[in-house]
This record gives structure tokens, sequence and C-alpha cells, in this order.
């Protein structure tokens, strides 16, 4: 309370006391109530900001996933990635294949090594830029593994973006991928433990993650390491121009 408010409340109480109206009583019950929504109000806009700001916890049922976690360090990701490849059955297992260099999709075929490719990860790779990381699903086959590019492309132009520096980001993810860059960063492949050793010894693949034989196809969550990522696992700064081309 200020001294404002202190004097004249000791003013106040020096006064002789007057007869109080209902007219009076009326009038300070309405302030009253006034006060007390008004507080009411204010509480109810803390309690939403604090909501929207501070979101409920989400359940902790376990999701299985492959790639690295925000914030991980790669060495600490590529040591757990060799470890899931150990053991000895010979059932068929989901598994991410990381590119120590981004492949051109004629390359996709070669680097399966053979392997069922379920799943393309196309990303276009930009200096301080932040563009967009695209997993492309894909039947079986060579072809649609090698089309993913243009598949990734279509992906990005049916976006809404929200402001102009996202358009030129999109548009120009868009365009290197039809022209068929050097964007895909990764594979979602099947195999046994034994295929999947074999294909982490070729040239050329960082790493080979594999998940446990009964994860189930589209209940596993997949976030690449891109090539790029050589300490710990963090977005790229996105503070540089974006080229037109």
């Amino acid at each position: 309370m200020d001294d404002t408010a202190s004097t004249s409340s000791e003013n106040l109480g020096n006064m002789p006391a007057e007869p109080v109206s209902q007219a009076d009583d009326d009038g300070r019950f309405s302030r009253r109530n006034a006060a007390f929504y008004a507080i009411a109000a204010i509480g109810a806009v803390i309690l939403l900001v604090v909501a929207y700001r501070e979101p409920a916890p989400t359940s902790a049922v376990a999701t299985d996933r492959l790639g690295p976690a925000p914030g991980e360090q790669v060495q600490q990701y590529l040591g757990d990635a060799r470890a899931s490849l150990g053991g000895a059955d010979t059932d068929p297992h989901w598994a991410l294949v990381s590119f120590a260099e981004y492949l051109t999709p004629q390359q996709i075929p070669a680097a399966a090594a053979g392997l069922r490719v379920s799943g393309v990860i196309q990303h276009v790779p930009v200096e301080r830029v932040q563009t967009p990381v695209i997993t492309v699903a894909t039947p079986g086959g060579n072809e649609a593994a090698v089309n993913s590019g243009d598949a990734a492309a279509g992906l990005v132009a049916a976006q809404q973006f929200r402001d102009q520096r996202s358009a030129e980001i999109a548009h120009l993810t868009e365009t290197r991928l039809r022209a068929g860059c050097a964007c895909t960063a990764g594979l979602i492949v099947r195999g046994t433990l034994p295929q999947l050793r074999d294909l982490a010894t070729q040239s050329g693949v960082r790493a080979v993650q594999a998940l446990p034989a009964d994860a189930v196809a589209g209940r596993f969550a997949v976030s690449p390491l891109l090539p790029g990522s050589t300490d710990t696992v963090t977005p790229n700064p996105d503070d540089g121009p974006v080229p037109t081309e």
C-alpha cells in the first residue's frame, strides 16, 4: 500500500462515525464484488498462461526409437548402435542406416546391400539454414527408393508456410530434391542381425542401429543421425541466408 492510501486511512480513522445508508452498503458491496471478480479474472488468466507454457506431462508409455535423441552425444549413440547388433537370433529386425556422407538417390540400392528398404530419409544440407528432414515410406523394390527424392519434394510442396523465410527454404528444398541432389541421409531397412552387421561394415556406412525383433512397423519413432552431426545432436543454426537455388 502506498503513502497516500495510508494517510487516507489514518484520517478516516480520526473522523467521527457517520450513519451509513443502505445505498452506501449496496455501493460498497458492489465494489467488493467488482474487486473479487477482477482478482478472479486475473487469476484465471495466470492459470491459462501457466497451462500454455507448461503443458501437462505426457504419459510414461515407452516407444521404440531409431536414431539419437536431441542433445545426445554422437559417440554415445554410435556405441549404442553397435551394441544393438549383438545377439544370435535370426529374426528380421527394423534398423536405421546412417551414412557418413549424403548419397544421391541412384546410390541407394547399392548402399542397402540387397536389404528391403522401407523408408528413405531426405535432407537438403545448407550451411546455417534449417531445412526439413523428410522420411519417405517406400514399398518393395529399388524404383521407389530411387524416386524418393521426388516424393520428398512433393511432400514439401504441399505444405503451408508461416512466413517468407519458410517459403524460401521450402522452395530451395523442393528444387534441389527434384534435381537429384546428394541429400539422402539414411535408410530404414529390414534384415537379420548377421545381415545388419555385414551392412555396418560397408564403405560409407556410419552406423546401423537395430530395434528388437518384436518392434512393430509404424510403431517406432525415427530421428536420423545426419552426416553433419559430429559432437552433440543439436538443430542446425538458422541464421544464414537462404540460397536462391
